[in-house]
């Protein structure tokens, strides 16, 4: 592989670590789908620099995952990778021309996200049992889970001092490190102060560190045993959907846009750094207003004509 290509590629990923402060999984999935990326140049050319690269290694490379088993989503990723490198190498002056600028990736339909019903979150927050320990922790969990729109990393790596339950918020840091305040309702908060004072001392052990959450060995709970309780309280609240821990967050936005919630108010409680991420949102609301529409309007209705008294 050429030295140079990957002290770029080096220099990147310690800048996104440094300076943007990137989790460590984000930091994994640019490390791969740049690597993959100047596997395929090594292969296909012989390029030295970035100064030589163009839009065709780009679109190529593209090409060639296409005809594997990639889906767009991903093929967009990849590319989302590479656009940001070109970026940084424009920025710190190592490239004179875009090399990505003209490359058309795949089109994405982004999906309206899988939601609960509100009835359903119902059943799915009552399924824990109260009277032993993980069940005061697992109620708790899914409380504020629902009631904050918590991402999954955010609620296994919650410390106790981001807590207020006076106040009923939580100081968040979520991508990036950005920082952001979170309430939470009532049935959050009292569910998280029955399991602070009855259930988490536990799971207490001699080296237990701040988590919220513990898990048997009294370490943070991880996000793997969070989907693991998440599919075994939907099967136990009768819930015929695979229901996957973000569907509460999704669960959360959507039911606060079909309440009246501003889209902007939604987008700082995610802490989306762009609206156009929040508006995704919008279309599950869309098409609720369509079956409605479909259901109760005289002329969307299949029945024939309707007389008018």
């Amino acid at each position: 592989m050429a030295s140079r290509l990957l002290e770029g590629v080096d220099d990147f990923l310690a800048y996104l670590t440094l300076e943007k402060g990137l989790s460590d999984n984000t930091i994994e999935n640019y490390q791969s789908d740049l690597s993959q990326f100047l596997a395929h140049v090594e292969k296909s050319s012989r390029v030295g620099s970035w100064k030589k690269l163009t839009a065709s290694h780009v679109s190529d490379w593209i090409y060639a995952l296409s005809e594997g088993d990639y889906s767009n989503a991903s093929l967009c990723r990849k590319l989302s990778s590479l656009r940001s490198l070109d970026a940084y190498l424009m920025r710190e002056r190592k490239i004179d021309k875009s090399f990505t600028e003209i490359v058309v990736g795949p089109k994405l339909r982004r999906k309206a996200p899988f939601t609960l019903s509100i009835q359903e979150v119902e059943r799915l927050l009552s399924a824990p049992d109260l009277t032993t320990a993980q069940g005061l922790r697992d109620r708790a969990m899914l409380e504020l889970f629902y009631s904050s729109g918590l991402r999954v990393s955010e609620l296994s790596g919650l410390m106790l001092q981001q807590i207020d339950l006076e106040l009923g918020a939580l100081k968040i840091y979520g991508k990036g490190s950005k920082e952001r305040v979170c309430p939470m309702g009532r049935k959050a908060a009292t569910a998280i102060g029955d399991y602070l004072r009855n259930g988490r001392p536990r799971f207490v052990k001699s080296k237990t560190g701040s988590a919220v959450f513990l898990s048997a060995r009294g370490t943070a709970i991880s996000r793997k045993t969070i989907w693991v309780l998440v599919r075994k309280y939907t099967k136990a609240a009768g819930i015929d959907k695979p229901v996957k821990p973000h569907m509460l967050r999704h669960s959360f936005a959507t039911h606060l846009l079909t309440g009246g919630a501003d889209l902007r108010i939604i987008q700082e409680l995610l802490g989306h750094a762009d609206i156009a991420t929040t508006q995704i949102y919008t279309s599950v609301e869309a098409d609720r207003t369509r079956s409605a529409h479909d259901e109760f309007h005289p002329r969307s209705r299949d029945s024939g004509s309707v007389s008018v008294r």
